[in-house]
């Protein structure tokens, strides 16, 4: 049977790119729902090339638009946060593709998790917000959790070459971002547009300014702690601009397995809507005549303060990679629009971090408590 697919955030980058599998994959896999925050125009095309059954559109103000758009076609219109949590818990749902942007993919991932569903993640701020709630969630519901992240998905696939052995490192890769060469100075005075020029992938704006300071990278290795149940001081960040190898994890014995590919998001995309099996993809292949070198080196803290930022933030605990988060979603979108400066964007965030009102055990309502202060406290610093 085809397996029937809900992709929250589908007019995104990984919403697109989970599309295009789909696409050469029409009996394998369709359509039941797709969800976007404002982007009616393209929301609406998806709906009617892949007969989405159901359409969300977050932004309520834009329901109108999209109702009148998709009139005479087959796609139910729905509106707002909402009934997105109550869709992704349909029976007509096999997996939930969690795309969205931001801490506004929290809610439905957790709805999907209490259907018991199949959730191949790619919003980090779920786990980075919450990770001990959404664990605890997967496990109460027997939910599934496929990391979709390239990182996390190669330490998935490592994992199940490991055959159970246990494994003492997680080596996380990170290609070092647009900036990795650039001198401190140069980096300072970096506007948004030369940020956004990621040498490697095609992702979106927010993802390619965390890659650019290295947030992203910080949140990756806190994800990598809740999903694989390892100590922060178990993973280790290095530098790889090429971006071939996506992720390593060692051993007892000092073996390592590495897991490799071209930087390119449909591959594993499409092993976690395919999984335990594989399809192709329509990616470029690896040709190890032509490769060269690889070089690895380790990461500089000094110029990538928001790495140090997370892993001070996981050693915490409690709700401080939610606050966190918060102040980073705030900052970057002040950088996108030339606002602050892209070293502001590490000193807003240590900022919040300092100012936490510190809970130790987060339940969800704190959580979301957490995020709104903090994000209040971020723009204040803006102003």
């Amino acid at each position: 049977m085809k397996r029937r697919i809900a992709i929250l955030g589908s007019t995104g980058s990984i919403g697109t790119q989970t599309l295009d599998v789909i696409r050469q994959h029409r009996d394998l896999f369709e359509v039941e729902l797709i969800s976007a925050l404002r982007s009616t125009e393209l929301l609406c095309e998806q709906a009617r090339e892949f007969d989405a059954a159901n359409v969300v559109i977050c932004d309520e103000s834009k329901y109108g638009q999209t109702a009148e758009n998709l009139k005479d076609s087959d796609s139910k219109v729905w509106a707002g946060i909402d009934s997105l949590c109550s869709l992704v818990r349909s029976e007509s749902v096999d997996i939930v593709v969690g795309a969205m942007v931001g801490f506004s993919g929290l809610r439905p991932t957790l709805a999907a998790l209490e259907a018991g569903k199949i959730v191949a993640l790619a919003n980090k701020e779920t786990l980075v917000a919450a990770g001990s709630i959404v664990t605890e969630t997967m496990r109460r519901h027997n939910a599934v959790i496929l990391p979709v992240d390239s990182e996390h998905s190669a330490i998935f696939q490592c994992l199940l070459a490991a055959q159970g052995n246990e494994i003492t490192k997680i080596h996380l890769t990170a290609s070092g971002g647009p900036f990795r060469e650039w001198d401190r100075k140069d980096i300072a005075a970096a506007r948004a547009s030369q940020a956004l020029k990621h040498p490697n992938w095609d992702m979106g704006a927010k993802v390619t300014i965390d890659s650019a300071t290295m947030m992203n990278k910080g949140f990756e290795v806190i994800e990598a702690k809740w999903l694989f149940d390892v100590k922060p001081s178990d993973i280790n960040v290095v530098v790889h601009p090429e971006s071939v190898v996506h992720s390593m994890v060692e051993f007892s014995d000092g073996a390592v397995i590495a897991q490799m590919g071209c930087p390119d998001m449909r591959e594993p995309i499409g092993f976690a809507l395919s999984f335990p099996s594989r399809v192709s993809v329509g990616n470029r292949k690896l040709d190890f005549a032509s490769l060269g070198a690889l070089h690895f080196s380790a990461p500089d803290f000094k110029k990538f303060p928001c790495l140090r930022l997370a892993f001070e933030a996981i050693e915490r605990g409690g709700n401080a990679p939610c606050a966190l988060n918060a102040a980073n979603e705030v900052a970057v979108a002040a950088y996108l629009k030339d606002a602050i400066s892209f070293y502001d964007i590490a000193k807003i965030n240590e900022k919040c971090l300092a100012g936490l009102n510190f809970v130790k055990n987060p339940t969800l309502e704190d959580i979301f408590e957490t995020n709104l202060e903090i994000a209040r406290i971020a723009n204040g610093c803006i102003n």
